[in-house]
């Protein structure tokens, strides 16, 4: 019996391939980012390409680390950054425009008419999702309306759309040759066109964007015994590993940090930060900006839904002090650099690059810094840019219990930003609660080897992944409950000197 199973993680700016045991321990990986384009203000695009190509490259380079041969994978995960959308011909293989990423802004307009004439109630009913530049129904649409020959193409069924999931599956079951044109209901509860109830595309939404329907992939469970192919992209695996997991990158990291029950919740600390709260099989309408989404779904049981709180830039706040400002030379720095002053000196920065997402899904946000004087200098930018991070968290718990009724006792934490100890303690002071950090940090990539692994019996239950699941570190609170709600008021400040700052017809 093979000892192991593959996981795929693409991310926002980088693919790894990460290979667990029966004990959740990883056993190898490799890791490569890829380019991030930025063609003009707002727009976000990767290269479809370059993403295949380097997902191949990071199969092969673990798979050769750990000297395995595709014999000794049980099964193959994949998980992804959502919302990103790619739209390709399926007689070629080849994208008909870059990548629009998940962070990308110029479906605003697009966005905004949805709201005016009440298309966007539906949109919220439906698919538990408000109108919003972050999610793929509007990119869709606008390459199907700015890229010569799409709309025409998919009226004939060559042009195609997935999120990257779609993207990859496609290429490792066997691509031009017969590939297959899949998703999961996560991935599919994220593009405004899928109803939450039917788990279907729903027409209605499907018109409200102008989109086809033989554009989109069959939509499939996140833990799949039939599979959604067999992996037999040339050359990484040197032989064929059945697919049977795929899950969004944060709906993974949930299966990852085994939040099974209802109640729990989880937040990854990534390129934005996503907090997801378990409601179990009971659809959850928000009331205070939240999103309604799909958390995962095993074979044929029923779906568990989930309460979201996205937020779109956090450790690529760290990443734009690295690249723009040259600030810092790595992302470790920022906390070295943080450190050396005691606190933000009244500096808050308030990332809103792409707009605001959860709780106040405002796309006329812009970035902004604050409360500056001559005293402040890069240090304090670097502990309010960490900062940053942890008070949006807290603007997603607050609107979170406010929906569910929950109130944490633990905030279970994964992500790369988790290896921050400074950001981890200060996100113990902003809430006012422990925060937990597992031994594999790495859980969006668990989750999808989990999701794999529990559809051939790899696993044999959830109560299996419980007992891989072991702490790391815990932080707690230092801060006192004034300083606490004195800090927090200052940034409710500092979020509303953003506002108003782009024009939104």
């Amino acid at each position: 019996m093979a000892d192991f199973v593959g996981a795929v993680d693409q991310g926002t700016t980088s693919t790894r391939f990460m290979i667990f045991d029966h004990g959740g321990n990883e056993v190898a990986r490799h890791q490569l980012e890829h380019e991030q384009i930025l063609p003009q203000a707002g727009w976000v695009e990767h290269n479809p390409i370059e993403i295949a190509e380097r997902t191949t490259s990071v199969i092969r380079t673990a798979m050769q680390k750990a000297n395995l041969q595709a014999t000794d994978l049980a099964a193959l995960g994949i998980t992804n950054q959502r919302e990103t959308t790619v739209v390709w011909d399926r007689r070629t293989g080849r994208p008909y425009y870059n990548a629009i990423v998940w962070q990308d802004t110029r479906t605003d307009r697009i966005a905004s008419a949805l709201d005016r004439d009440g298309r966007g109630d539906v949109i919220r009913r439906k698919a538990g999702l408000p109108p919003a530049t972050y999610f793929s129904g509007g990119k869709i649409q606008w390459i199907l309306d700015n890229v010569d020959g799409v709309r025409a193409a998919a009226e004939r069924g060559d042009a195609i759309f997935g999120n990257t999931d779609s993207w990859l599956l496609w290429h490792m079951t066997g691509g031009v040759d017969g590939g297959n044109h899949i998703t999961d209901v996560t991935n599919a509860s994220r593009t405004m066109l899928m109803n939450l109830e039917t788990l279907d595309w729903d027409d209605e939404l499907l018109g409200f964007f102008n989109i086809p329907r033989q554009m989109l992939p069959e939509i499939r469970p996140s833990s799949d015994p039939n599979t959604y192919g067999v992996a037999r992209w040339p050359g990484p695996l040197g032989g064929e590993v059945p697919l049977t997991g795929d899950l969004g990158d944060q709906q993974a990291a949930t299966v990852g940090q085994v939040c099974f029950n209802v109640g729990e919740a989880k937040n990854t600390y990534g390129t934005g930060n996503f907090m997801l709260l378990n409601t179990g099989t009971e659809l959850v309408r928000s009331e205070h900006g939240l999103l309604t989404t799909v958390a995962y779904k095993f074979g044929d049981a029923a779906p568990v839904y989930a309460l979201e709180g996205s937020i779109a830039v956090t450790g690529s706040a760290v990443q734009w002090l690295r690249d723009q400002l040259h600030v810092i030379n790595d992302a470790a720095e920022s906390e070295t650099l943080a450190a050396s002053v005691p606190d933000s000196g009244g500096v808050y920065f308030v990332p809103a690059f792409s707009g605001l997402f959860a709780p106040y899904w405002r796309s006329d946000a812009r970035g902004a810094i604050v409360g500056l004087s001559r005293f402040n200098t890069a240090a304090h930018l670097a502990r309010a840019t960490l900062e940053s991070i942890c008070y949006q968290t807290r603007d997603v718990v607050e609107a979170m219990a406010q929906d569910s009724g929950v109130t944490l006792d633990v905030l279970k934490v994964d992500g790369g930003i988790t290896v921050n100890n400074l950001c981890m303690q200060i996100q113990a002071d902003v809430l006012g609660v422990k925060v937990s950090r597992p031994v594999v940090a790495e859980t969006t990539a668990l989750g999808a080897a989990y999701a794999a692994g529990l559809a051939v019996g790899f696993w044999k239950s959830t109560d299996e992944l419980r007992d891989n699941w072991n702490e790391s570190q815990r932080w707690s609170p230092e801060w006192s409950p004034e300083q606490r709600e004195d800090g927090y008021g200052r940034w409710k400040k500092a979020v509303e000197r953003t506002l108003d700052w782009v024009d939104v017809d």
